[in-house]
């Protein structure tokens, strides 16, 4: 494939015309046209659909444009690098991150980042669905426990694991007590019934035997109100951290099988361009040791 004809055909499509696209790069419409009619014979496929004052891409046109635009960007923009000294990362870096780690961390680690790299334009979108990549134009994606995927390559840059925490006026119950808790989920998920968790403390197993009492949808909600004292629950250590340090908490023991890693990973054919280099070093510096405490302590300093 001719790249100089696929660079020129993102130009087009992305200007939404030729004559525009040919305004924009200082070039005559006419080889615009040329080098697209060009692509077109050489791929056996209709990319526009011409109308008479229109140019609309065609599926197959669209599905090319989606694939190729941000390659030839990130060409680009590494040929640039390299030109420079990859000394200044600059441009636009499109993050896909957690819930938790977006309430918790993500504003710090964002402002530190821009303050370094004032060049860059960072965008970080707040979720937790498996998000396509490429489709969806991220350079860096962050994740709990990822699914193994051949196609993304990163590291485990945290680490982190459930207790089980209540108000120091919450008794831990002895026997088959059962005890109030708040458990983290969607409405409904979570209604009244009875179950029971496995925990690890200091004098060994133990089962604990629950009553769901609220279901909210954020580990926040659920630590605000286990602060009010309406039940036991499990929350992550580095969120809890800080008001067992206090004394607002106490902690009733591990979750049995609870251990979480924060994943950042990236496309396994994209070359590494200097702003997704710089993320990486950036998170590298910030949590060196990937451990519970080292991320309460950096959200609360």
């Amino acid at each position: 494939m001719d790249l100089l004809a696929l660079a020129d055909f993102n130009l087009v499509a992305r200007h939404g015309g030729f004559g525009k696209a040919a305004r924009a790069a200082g070039r005559p419409k006419a080889t615009l046209s040329r080098r697209v009619a060009e692509l077109e014979a050489s791929l056996d496929l209709r990319l526009f659909e011409r109308g008479a004052r229109t140019l609309k891409l065609t599926a197959e046109g669209q599905a090319l444009f989606e694939r190729t635009g941000a390659l030839l960007t990130e060409l680009d923009e590494t040929a640039k690098a390299i030109a420079s000294g990859g000394h200044s990362p600059r441009g636009r870096l499109r993050i896909s991150a957690p819930l938790l780690f977006s309430q918790t961390a993500i504003g710090k680690l964002a402002a530190g980042f821009l303050r370094k790299y004032p060049e860059v334009r960072l965008e970080i979108v707040t979720e937790d669905r498996a998000v396509d990549m490429v489709e969806e134009a991220y350079d860096l994606v962050i994740r709990v426990n990822p699914d193994p995927d051949a196609g993304l390559v990163g590291r485990v840059f945290l680490r982190d694991r459930l207790v089980v925490v209540a108000s120091p006026d919450l008794p831990f119950p002895a026997g088959n007590d059962t005890v109030p808790v708040v458990t983290r989920g969607s409405p409904g998920q979570a209604g009244p019934g009875s179950g029971s968790w496995e925990i690890v403390t200091p004098a060994g197993p133990s089962t604990i035997t629950v009553e769901p009492m609220l279901s909210l949808s954020s580990f926040v909600m659920v630590r605000d109100a286990v602060r009010m004292g309406v039940g036991a629950a499990r929350l992550p250590l580095s969120l809890a951290s800080p008001d067992l340090a206090a004394g607002r908490l106490v902690s009733w023991g591990d979750v049995v099988g609870s251990e979480t890693e924060l994943w950042v990973l990236y496309p396994t054919r994209r070359l590494l361009n200097a702003r997704v280099s710089a993320f990486l070093e950036h998170l590298k510096s910030a949590f060196p040791q990937g451990t519970p405490e080292e991320l309460a302590a950096y959200v609360e300093g």
